[in-house]
Parts: structure tokens; sequence; C-alpha cells
């Protein structure tokens, strides 16, 4: 019987994002990821050993989309600044100059995400950080195609 590999390696650019999982805000002094990790660690995802940002990689023209993610943690209420919104995450790898940092496909679920509209073509990743990595940079990202629908325009 043959078996076909789920990974599929999409080629992408290191884009800017909205920088609200990074960077304190004047509503608080953390980042949204530095504060939404302790919630996600009660619901079984302990992401304290990556980088308290995402990196925002484009693939377009390809769009993806989540299918069957790993964990998906429903209207998680990590702040009083706005609703609830539902995650999820699913392995991955970024390969940067020939190395490959283990990481997580993040997504916020846009329909309980009313601050911040994401681009389909948009994929945001935590991982540890990657040392020389600069917006703009040309990267790949290793997604579980079980868990994740990657598709043309």
């Amino acid at each position: 019987m043959k078996t076909t590999n789920p990974l599929k390696r999409i080629h992408g650019i290191l884009m800017r994002g909205h920088q609200v999982a990074s960077r304190p805000s004047k509503d608080y002094p953390y980042s949204a990821l530095e504060k939404q990790k302790p919630f996600f660690k009660t619901l079984g995802l302990d992401l304290y050993e990556t980088f308290n940002g995402t990196l925002n990689i484009s693939i377009a023209p390809l769009t993806f989309e989540m299918r069957a993610p790993e964990f998906t943690f429903p209207l998680v209420k990590w702040t009083d600044l706005h609703p609830p919104e539902t995650f999820s995450f699913s392995r991955c790898f970024v390969y940067f100059r020939g190395n490959a940092t283990p990481g997580w496909v993040y997504y916020p679920h846009p329909e309980t995400k009313k601050r911040h509209f994401q681009d389909p073509s948009l994929i945001e990743v935590i991982a540890k950080q990657i040392a020389d990595v600069q917006y703009g940079d040309p990267l790949e990202v290793e997604v579980n195609m079980k868990e994740i629908t990657v598709r043309t325009w």
C-alpha cells in the first residue's frame, strides 16, 4: 500500500503584520500573544518556548484554510478588551537559509476576531525566534495537508 506524505512545503515571503501579537499596546503592557499563552497552556498547548510574536508568511497567490487542526480552542476569553476568540493550531516547520524551525500555524478564527482582517494568503506562525530573518525574506513553511488546505485563487 502506498502512503502519501501529508507534509507540503510552500514558498513564502515574510511580511509585516498588524504587530498586535508581538507588541505591547496602549491598552495593556503585554503583547497579545504573551497574554494568550497562559490560556493556551491551560487548554493543553504550551507555547512558552516560542517568541512572543508571529511570523506572517505570505503564500500569495495561494490561500489556506484550516481543515482539521491539531488544536482548536473555542471562545477563549483572554482579555476584557474584546469578545472571546476561537483559535486553532497546526504543527509546521519554517525553513530559512537551510535551517528548519518547528512551530505552529496560529489561526485566530476570523468569525470571532473582530479587530483585524487577516488576508487568507497570510499564514501566521508561532516559533522560536529565527536569527537574522527580515521582512521581505523568502522562506518556506511546511504544513500538514491533513490539517490545512492550500488552494490557488
